[in-house]
């Protein structure tokens, strides 16, 4: 019988509804989306499109480090963008963060996100262990 573990860690933001920062089961680790929040101050990155996308990338690292893994364990992202016209900034800081490791991944336009946010990328990382 296969167990879930709850995942949670302080390095990134508490979660803002009822759901887990994600979920680990059958060596297979579910992060729910994260926006550019500051998990210290639990504000939005202020400023250009780049650094809200840079926090994403710090909180999705710490959710996956909490649960034994890296970034280079992700095999699948979604991004929530509520302007594709941005698209190009979001891919530059994204393509950063997996230069050498590229997961699948698709990209949604949505009418808005949670606290005004203009990203949102949740993945899926096989971490092949509970």
């Amino acid at each position: 019988m296969s167990v879930q573990r709850v995942i949670k860690t302080d390095n990134a933001p508490k979660a803002i509804g009822p759901y887990s920062q994600a979920i680990l089961q059958d060596g297979w680790l579910y992060a729910s989306g994260q926006i550019g929040m500051d998990p210290a101050s639990g504000e939005l990155r202020n400023g250009d499109l780049s650094e809200e996308v840079e926090q994403i990338f710090s909180n999705l690292r710490a959710v996956v480090r909490a649960a034994g893994g890296e970034l280079h364990d992700v095999v699948r992202c979604t991004v929530y963008m509520t302007d594709l016209g941005e698209f190009q900034t979001m891919n530059a800081v994204y393509a950063r963060h997996f230069e050498q490791h590229k997961p699948a991944r698709a990209t949604v336009g949505v009418a808005s996100l949670p606290k005004g946010a203009r990203v949102e990328i949740d993945c899926v990382a096989f971490l092949g262990r509970d």
